[in-house]
């Protein structure tokens, strides 16, 4: 575990890694037209839940501290939440990962498939679970690329509700939604399945959430790190149905120009 977790710190994605390296986006990022479309993963089953019915939405990230686009059309509602989307960075390297997410029970996570490429390399991740803590992995990896194996032991998440994608603000909803800490006060601890980027290694997270404040626009809610990344905090800034809108030295909402 130790080695897994040494090598996704030094690989992979890492929330204070990159935020050390001071690479600050100097220009707001216009999503590529391949973002936008959401395509899914190559050869990804269908999911349980149809992101086709109900309403859709279309929401676009841009990286704060590093350059990185993320757009992901998905359907939230009281139940849970189902998306597709596509993040393209540069950090570690540069890479394109498709997701698609079903949490649309609960806002527990039932599966998500992943795929993530670069030149010369290609990863696949199928994370799933029953819905009550286990979880199984399935991963495969092809080319030659200096990042950490994909996959994981799911016996050192199991009890995990929720995945955590990493440099995404959109896997944050699930926890903050089915704890209400949207309207409530207090504060709840979670255990996440986290799905490093771009090498889809999949560790243990422990993190807290804890309600801020309402506000005309959503709400306000602090993330605390309590696992990979002891000492890291932010403060969410979320809409009225729970998705971030602004996390700070990480990414916010593109919003067309009036």
């Amino acid at each position: 575990m130790s080695d897994i977790v040494d090598g996704v710190r030094a690989g992979g994605c890492t929330r204070r890694g990159l935020l050390g390296r001071g690479a600050l986006a100097t220009a707001a990022l216009a999503a590529p037209a391949a973002l936008a479309a959401g395509a899914p993963p190559a050869g990804a089953a269908p999911l349980a839940h149809d992101a086709a019915r109900g309403n859709r939405r279309l929401v676009v990230w841009r990286g704060t501290d590093a350059w990185r686009s993320e757009a992901t059309t998905l359907r939230i509602d009281r139940d849970g939440i189902v998306a597709e989307g596509t993040q393209v960075g540069f950090a570690p390297m540069l890479y394109k990962l498709d997701y698609r997410l079903d949490a649309g029970d609960d806002f527990i996570t039932r599966r998500l498939v992943l795929t993530a490429e670069g030149t010369g390399w290609w990863r696949h991740l199928d994370l799933r679970s029953d819905g009550r803590g286990r979880w199984t992995v399935d991963a495969k990896a092809r080319g030659d690329v200096r990042l950490p194996d994909p996959g994981g032991d799911a016996s050192t998440f199991a009890g995990a509700l929720d995945c955590d994608l990493g440099f995404s603000p959109l896997t944050n909803t699930m926890p903050i939604r089915r704890s209400g800490l949207t309207r409530r006060e207090g504060a709840e601890d979670f255990l996440m399945a986290w799905v490093a980027v771009p090498d889809l290694t999949v560790v243990a997270s422990g993190q807290r959430y804890e309600h801020v404040r309402v506000t005309d626009r959503g709400s306000v809610v602090r993330y605390v790190d309590r696992g990979l990344f002891p000492g890291f905090t932010a403060e969410l800034q979320l809409d009225r149905t729970g998705i971030c809108q602004v996390y700070p030295d990480l990414a916010k909402v593109v919003k067309p120009k009036r």
